[in-house]
């Protein structure tokens, strides 16, 4: 279920990276070449992005797909940005949360999605959610799994982890209590990305010192794109990308 991309490099239309090339973001939508869950991502989408000089992003969220929504495309073709994240979703059980429940979830400079599920939910994340402080569990952006997936980590972001770090532990913490989760995450500040590869699929194209994307899948067919090994940590830059094999929760 759902695809997402993230994107660093030179200011550009969102149209360029989410419309324009053969199997954009747009195009998976509805014809996704390498979704294992799911077969149409029309339950909501949005796109975050960085406007030069300001760290905090803007986003443009809706319940609805996002070929049926007309300011999209005029919002692809005229915004330019160096950094955005952007999600389309395919629900995993009914919601009244509307376009709050559509990726990227925000805090600050951070842009967050989940291309996955939670097994079990909302009862296999009950204790995690109970060791978060109140506060935060009542800040939770909708009632679904990825809005919690992302206050644990955002949980972590402030108390000083690394993005690489609080992905990493979210995804031991809640692989643990909920074992056959898929928990495809997405995080970025506008400078770096890191993701995890753990349940679907994981592409990244890099090229150094100009460009970073990290996507569920291609969005053309450029021969440089690299799948991401299953379990596994990515962090990228505009200038380097860092793979790291993440740990196994006890079966």
């Amino acid at each position: 279920m759902c695809r997402h991309v993230a994107l660093l490099g030179p200011a550009e239309p969102l149209a360029a990276a989410l419309v324009a090339p053969p199997h954009a973001l747009y195009q998976q939508s509805w014809a996704p070449r390498h979704q294992r869950h799911g077969t149409v991502n029309a339950d909501g989408f949005g796109v975050g992005w960085y406007a030069e000089g300001d760290p905090v992003p803007a986003r443009y969220r809706r319940a609805g797909p996002i070929w049926a929504d007309p300011g999209f495309a005029d919002l692809a073709r005229v915004v330019r940005a160096g950094a955005l994240l952007a999600a389309v979703r395919d629900a995993t059980v009914p919601s009244a949360d509307g376009e709050a429940a559509a990726a990227p979830f925000a805090d600050g400079p951070w842009l967050f999605s989940h291309n996955g599920a939670v097994t079990g939910w909302p009862h296999s994340l009950a204790p995690l959610a109970a060791a978060l402080p109140a506060d935060e569990v009542l800040s939770l952006a909708a009632r679904n799994d990825s809005a919690l997936v992302w206050a644990l980590i955002l949980h972590r972001l402030r108390a000083g982890d690394t993005p690489g770090q609080a992905l990493a532990d979210a995804v031991y913490d809640v692989a643990g209590a909920a074992p056959g989760s898929r928990l495809n995450l997405l995080l970025t500040d506008g400078a770096a990305v890191a993701a995890t590869a753990w349940g679907d699929t994981l592409w990244y194209l890099h090229d150094q010192g100009r460009r970073a994307v990290v996507a569920s899948e291609p969005y053309d067919d450029d021969p440089r794109w690299q799948e991401v090994p299953d379990r596994t940590l990515l962090v990228a830059t505009r200038a380097d990308v860092t793979l790291t094999p993440l740990k196994e929760p006890p079966s």
